[in-house]
């Protein structure tokens, strides 16, 4: 375990309002969040149909996630897997699983699928790499 973690604690969440951190969630009942995550400052994350971060997700800071999109009427659970990091300023789209071992580079507008172990960035994402 990372050292940074060891002293880790489920954070408070409420409906609707800043976490300690300053992130926010709607919907929170929706809401499956793993152990030793990392949300950063200003992220938004809409789980009106879902949204599963599981153990040691990064997220930065000014990301958005999204499970229902009212723009396109699009919605489906977002799912971060193990070990994944989103980078800041992102956004997810609804219906979205970013694979274990993934990294979403900063700025990127992730409209589809991101396989495990592959970095991916820009707006749309597009796959840079993939890892071991």
């Amino acid at each position: 375990m990372e050292k940074r973690f060891k002293k880790w604690k489920k954070p408070k969440i409420e409906d609707g309002k800043l976490t300690k951190y300053n992130w926010l969630i709607q919907n929170k009942k929706n809401l499956k969040l793993g152990e030793y995550t990392d949300i950063g400052a200003f992220t938004y994350i809409n789980a009106k149909y879902g949204v599963v971060i599981e153990d040691y997700v990064q997220i930065g800071s000014h990301c958005s996630i999204y499970s229902i999109s009212t723009i396109d009427n699009k919605k489906g659970k977002v799912v971060l897997k193990k070990n994944c990091k989103i980078g800041s300023h992102s956004v997810i789209m609804p219906g979205i699983t970013v694979g274990e071992n993934s990294v979403v580079g900063a700025f990127s507008f992730v409209n589809k699928d991101v396989p495990k172990n592959t970095l991916v960035l820009g707006v749309p994402i597009k796959i840079v790499k993939k890892y071991e």
